[in-house]
């Protein structure tokens, strides 16, 4: 067990900080971006810390970073630690200076109520003279326009003059309903979907995307619908196979409702992050300020 008592340092604690965003985005470049930071800085600080320890805590590809196992271990155990202490610093500045006004927030109407609602409502009891305004849309409204401060969206965005904030990855899941596999089989690899009754979004061009390359794998299906509820609510019916963000169906996993297959092949993480206009230096409100990284830091921590 290697002992960090005597050696905290302030720097060490920016370090912990640098290694975890390493970990979240697999990329130092993605890390450099959501620390606003250079790469060379965050290179620097994971090596230095790699150092201090003694130990390899990523292995490292032409593309992707990748957790050693003491690495992974290391990093469940200081983001419980680094958090406390976030809590403790906003306790206290809460406490000196109290955050008040307005905020409206935007985000999805399925991924919202799920895990964004209870996070603010922490935000909320931590800060009595903050009124908030949740939006809820699956659109991607233009932020200036509907009068948001910010927003949590999902998937890549396209080019726009939004700051952007990245937060993590959001994995896939296939999945089907116990009777439907019963009945039809388990595939074993993507390539034997097309031999079974798939889910469809009603915009889908019959091509699921797996594994890392986004390899596309030719489905059919006689059930389309741009509504997640309902394509999610039809797999677990029984009657064909779904592709799902793994957060939309993990409660009809735990319940034994429907089975995740295919489980190593799933496409690639979907982008999660927030997003804000663009403001003159030092323009944003303390209290938005605030509730981005109240927001960032948990759900950051739910590995969802």
């Amino acid at each position: 067990m290697i002992s960090l008592i005597g050696r905290v340092t302030l720097t060490s604690l920016a370090d912990f900080a640098t290694f975890l965003a390493v970990i979240d985005e697999g990329s130092l470049t993605f890390a450099a971006t959501r620390l606003g930071r250079s790469l060379q800085s965050v290179s620097r600080s994971l090596a230095r810390l790699e150092d201090d320890l003694g130990v390899q805590l990523v292995s490292r590809t032409t593309r992707r970073l990748h957790p050693t196992p003491a690495g992974l271990e290391f990093a469940g155990r200081i983001r419980i630690a680094l958090t406390t202490i976030d809590a403790a610093r906003e306790d206290l500045l809460a406490s000196d200076r109290r955050l008040a006004g307005a905020i409206r927030i935007g985000t999805s109407s399925l991924f919202g109520p799920e895990y964004v609602t209870p996070i603010l409502s922490q935000f909320l009891a931590r800060n009595p003279e903050i009124n908030l305004e949740l939006v809820l849309s699956d659109e991607h409204v233009d932020l200036v326009a509907e009068k948001l401060d910010f927003a949590i969206r999902i998937g890549n965005l396209p080019d726009s003059n939004l700051r952007t904030r990245r937060i993590g990855g959001l994995s896939w899941a296939v999945f089907a309903s116990p009777a439907y596999l019963a009945a039809h089989g388990r595939p074993e690899h993507p390539q034997e979907l097309s031999r079974h009754e798939c889910v469809l979004r009603a915009s889908d061009d019959d091509r699921w995307a797996f594994g890392g390359n986004n390899k596309r794998i030719e489905v059919h299906g006689r059930f389309r619908s741009e509504s997640a509820a309902a394509r999610n609510a039809t797999v677990a019916s029984g009657f064909g196979i779904g592709l799902a963000p793994l957060w939309q169906v993990r409660r009809l996993i735990d319940q034994g409702i429907v089975e995740q297959i295919l489980v190593g092949h799933e496409p690639p993480p979907i982008p999660l992050q927030i997003v804000w206009p663009k403001r003159g230096a030092g323009a944003m409100p303390r209290r938005v300020r605030a509730a981005i990284e109240f927001l960032v830091a948990r759900l950051s921590a739910l590995r969802i």
